[in-house]
C-alpha cells in the first residue's frame, strides 16, 4: 500500500476580488521531502504556503496533511509550523525563552520545555547563546533561533517563507548548507518558498516553478534546469538563449521554440573552423562584450545570423585580462544540448541542422 503524501492539494483555488492568485492547483508533496516553490512575485507561491499553513482560506479545493483533510481547520490545529523572513522573535525574551515559548503554550512542563529548547538550540549550533537577547545576535544567528523555535514543537512539516531573503550573499550561502543539513537530521517535510532560482536548485529534492497561479513545471533541480518545458521556465531558472521564429530558423535551421544554456557553448577563433554537422552546431559572429564574473566570464556574441548569443566561460585557469571585443569567433555547441521547448518531457530533443 502506497503511503499518503505529506501534503495533498486538490483543485486548490484562491481569489482576491478579480485576481485569481491560485488556479485549481493539484499537488502532492512526499513525507521527508525538501520541496521548493519557486517563482516571481505574484506567481502564487506564497499564497499556496499560507493556504497550507491555515493563514488563508481557499476559495475552492481541499488541503490534506498526512492523510487528513484540514481545509476547514484553524492554523493552530494543523501539524505544521512556519518560519518567516522577519524571524518574529520576542525582543524581551532570551533566546532560550523564545525557543521554549511554543512548548509553553502547549502546556509542556518547565523542566521538559527547557531541556527540549536547549536541544533545539544545540541542533542549530547555538548551544551557548541561550541567555542572550535577539538584539545581541547577528542576522544569521536570529534565523537559526527562528528555525529552532519552529522545530522544537516537532511539527510534521516545516513551512519556510523566504527565510534567507534578508541575509547577505555569503551568509545566505552558508545558511543554505545548514538548512539542508538540518532537514536531513530532522527527517521532516520542508516546504520552501523563494524567488531565488539558485537557492531552489541548491536546496531542493523537487521544485515547482509557479507562474500566474499555476505550476509551470514540476521536477528535480536537474530536470528543471536541464530540461525546461517552456520559454518561461527556461528564462526564469538560470540564463538561456531562447530561439523562436526567424532566430530559430537562422541559427538552428529549425522552426519552433528552443533553449540553449550559455555554459554549453564553446568559442573558438574564427580560423576556418569546420562547418556545422548533425551532431555539432556552429555559428560565426563577433564578440560584442565581455563581463568578468570572478568564477566565470559572460561573453556576448553578435552572430552573423542576426542573434546575440550569451556564452558563459569558466575561468578554470588564471584569468588573463584581454579585450576580445571585435574579435571574430565561431560559437559551437552539441546539437543534443538544444532543448525543444515544445517537445514532451523525456522526448528526444536533438535537433537536425539543415544543410
Amino acid at each position: 500500500m502506497t503511503a499518503a503524501p505529506a501534503i495533498r492539494l486538490t483543485g486548490l483555488t484562491k481569489t482576491f476580488g478579480e485576481t485569481r492568485a491560485v488556479d485549481a492547483l493539484d499537488l502532492d508533496i512526499a513525507a521527508g521531502e525538501f520541496f521548493s516553490m519557486l517563482g516571481p512575485s505574484g506567481s502564487g507561491k506564497t499564497t499556496v504556503l499560507r493556504l497550507i499553513a491555515g493563514f488563508e482560506t481557499p476559495t475552492d479545493g481541499t488541503i490534506e496533511l498526512f492523510g487528513e483533510d484540514v481545509t476547514a481547520r484553524a492554523a493552530f490545529d494543523r501539524p505544521v509550523n512556519t518560519v518567516f523572513q522577519d524571524y518574529a522573535l520576542f525582543p524581551h525574551m532570551t533566546v532560550l525563552e523564545n525557543i521554549a515559548y511554543g512548548l509553553r503554550v502547549r502546556g509542556v512542563g518547565r523542566a521538559e520545555r527547557l531541556d527540549r529548547a536547549q536541544a533545539a538550540l544545540d541542533s542549530v549550533r547555538l548551544g551557548s547563546f541561550g541567555s542572550r537577547k535577539p538584539a545581541q545576535l547577528s542576522g544569521g544567528q536570529r534565523q537559526r533561533v527562528a528555525l529552532a523555535r519552529a522545530t522544537v514543537v516537532q511539527p510534521k512539516a516545516l513551512l519556510l517563507d523566504e527565510p534567507l531573503g534578508a541575509l547577505d550573499l555569503k551568509l545566505r550561502e552558508q545558511m543554505q548548507v545548514e538548512l539542508k543539513e538540518l532537514q536531513r537530521e530532522l527527517g521532516i517535510t520542508f516546504i520552501f518558498v523563494t524567488h531565488d532560482q539558485e537557492e531552489a536548485l541548491t536546496l531542493s529534492d523537487r521544485i515547482a516553478v509557479f507562474n500566474d497561479g499555476r505550476i509551470a513545471q514540476l521536477g528535480t533541480p536537474a530536470e528543471i534546469y536541464e530540461r525546461p518545458t517552456s520559454p518561461f521556465v527556461a528564462d526564469f531558472v538560470g540564463t538561456s538563449n531562447l530561439f523562436d521564429g526567424e532566430d530559430a530558423a537562422a541559427v538552428l535551421g529549425r522552426t519552433g521554440a528552443f533553449s540553449l544554456r550559455p555554459e554549453k557553448i564553446r568559442l573558438r577563433a574564427d580560423e576556418g573552423v569546420a562547418a556545422a554537422t548533425a551532431e555539432v552546431v556552429r555559428s560565426v559572429g563577433t564578440v560584442a562584450e565581455e563581463i568578468y564574473l570572478g568564477t566565470s566570464t559572460r561573453v556576448l556574441v553578435d552572430l552573423d545570423a542576426g542573434y546575440r548569443l550569451v556564452v558563459l566561460e569558466q575561468n578554470a585557469a588564471r584569468f588573463a585580462a584581454r579585450d576580445r571585443r571585435g574579435d571574430r569567433v565561431t560559437a559551437e555547441w552539441s546539437a543534443s544540448d538544444v532543448i525543444d521547448l515544445a517537445a514532451p518531457v523525456g522526448a528526444a530533443t536533438a535537433p537536425t541542422r539543415k544543410g
